[in-house]
């Protein structure tokens, strides 16, 4: 017979204090199923395991049970009842019961935003634990591949992010709207997009890009709904990682133990010494950096053909998720969620299918001009076409679109540098 008792955990905060309990909530995601008991203080618990049946025990010392215990069974993953007793006067004991055996993870949370304290215990089933064990990074890739393009919903489960004024939430809307970037982008020849988040869930940031890199993408885009406490503010934005940001994360990087077993570009840091090993991720990074920048103007260039943006140029900042190394990111802020005009926007199929759509050009005129060797794209691409805007002059053009000048006016039949607004322009891609 096995032993009853798997696992046995005990944590003891600075303060005990008795707690009520007043809710209980579980999400799933791709690796794990997460439960959180929402406390009115931390408190001294202890947590541990039982088998035959699968459950998961969790005495906490001095509570109460204030709010019903209740959850959708849609997010509950390994969970399938949760219930409660008193082993003890003085114990609430929470009880639950799993599907399958499971390794635990607990930890409490300090109050955030609108959450209070929270125990919070993480379940990792044995799929999950096979399912999260990354393709190598120094694999082959096959000849004349798609194009991979990582799409990141915002936030997630637990957190909601930025709510409207009529309740629309951020992690909904703009779920959705990757949902049809991703469409979008596998309509595309030689193109195909992977969903980070594919579901009501959390991960963290650093989980965000490191998914991407075990997809082998070749763009990371996390998108969101922006906020701000005047409602009449308005507009999409694109966002690229900072000089700043970026320098940091090099020196967090080359310091950090985990360095070690860090890829770069499909190449190994843990045989470099130190000084190869910065030389090789400052490369890596600024090439990363470059990459950026460019299809950020792209992406900008195409939203901003189909509705308002915030400001008139793209936009830097230390967004923890666009820090990836070598897989270059860009983060699009679909609308201001706060403004009203904008939420029911934000909430319209249509508008949500024309956002990407937007996105997905402003990609796909990137990858056209700059394909990555061995990929599709690069074997097949053929001529792209602009149509002159106001304003525009021909050496912008040129500038934009990475061409000389005298290739733009060669492949246009063009003397001089005189455009018409409203004529189409060949740009040459070879």
């Amino acid at each position: 017979m096995r032993p009853v008792i798997a696992l046995m955990l005990l944590l003891v905060p600075a303060v005990s204090m008795a707690a009520d309990v007043s809710s209980f909530r579980v999400w799933t995601d791709p690796d794990k199923t997460r439960a959180v008991l929402d406390l009115s203080s931390a408190t001294e618990y202890k947590i541990f395991t039982l088998d035959n049946p699968n459950r998961v025990v969790i005495d906490l010392d001095r509570s109460e049970l204030t709010g019903a215990l209740d959850f959708e069974s849609d997010h509950a993953g390994v969970i399938s009842s949760v219930r409660h007793g008193r082993p003890e006067p003085d114990t609430l004991r929470v009880v639950l019961d799993l599907s399958s055996d499971a390794r635990i993870k607990s930890f409490l949370l300090e109050p955030t935003a609108q959450y209070g304290h929270r125990l919070v215990v993480d379940l990792f089933s044995g799929d999950a634990q096979q399912a999260r064990v990354p393709r190598q990074m120094s694999d082959v890739r096959e000849a004349d591949r798609d194009v991979v393009i990582a799409i990141d919903a915002g936030h997630g489960g637990e957190d909601p992010g930025a709510i409207g004024k009529n309740k629309t939430r951020e992690k909904d809307v703009v779920l959705a709207i990757s949902r049809k970037l991703k469409a979008a982008i596998d309509a595309r020849p030689g193109m195909r997009g992977v969903l980070i988040r594919d579901g009501d869930y959390y991960i963290p940031h650093r989980e965000r890009f490191e998914k991407a890199r075990q997809h082998r993408a070749d763009l990371f885009v996390s998108v969101h709904a922006d906020a701000f406490h005047n409602r009449n503010v308005a507009g999409g934005s694109v966002f690229v990682l900072s000089r700043r940001g970026a320098s940091s994360e090099f020196a967090r990087r080359i310091a950090a133990s985990e360095n070690n077993s860090d890829l770069v570009g499909g190449v190994t840091l843990n045989d470099k010494d130190e000084m190869l090993a910065s030389v090789l991720l400052d490369l890596s990074q600024s090439a990363t950096m470059e990459a950026s920048d460019a299809v950020a103007s792209s992406v900008f260039r195409s939203m901003n053909q189909v509705g308002k943006m915030h400001k008139k140029h793209v936009e830097s900042a230390n967004f923890l998720v666009l820090k990836s190394p070598d897989v270059p990111s860009v983060l699009v802020e679909t609308a201001f969620i706060s403004n009203p005009d904008e939420e029911r926007k934000l909430r319209d199929p249509h508008h949500q299918d024309k956002l990407a759509r937007a996105v997905a050009d402003g990609i796909q005129d990137y990858f056209y001009l700059s394909p990555p060797p061995g990929t599709w794209i690069a074997a097949n691409r053929r001529e792209m076409k602009y149509v002159v805007e106001r304003g525009d002059t021909l050496g912008e053009i040129a500038s934009r679109y990475r061409v000389s000048l005298n290739r733009l006016r060669s492949a246009n039949g063009l003397h001089g540098d005189v455009i018409q607004v409203g004529s189409t322009l060949v740009i040459p891609t070879t």
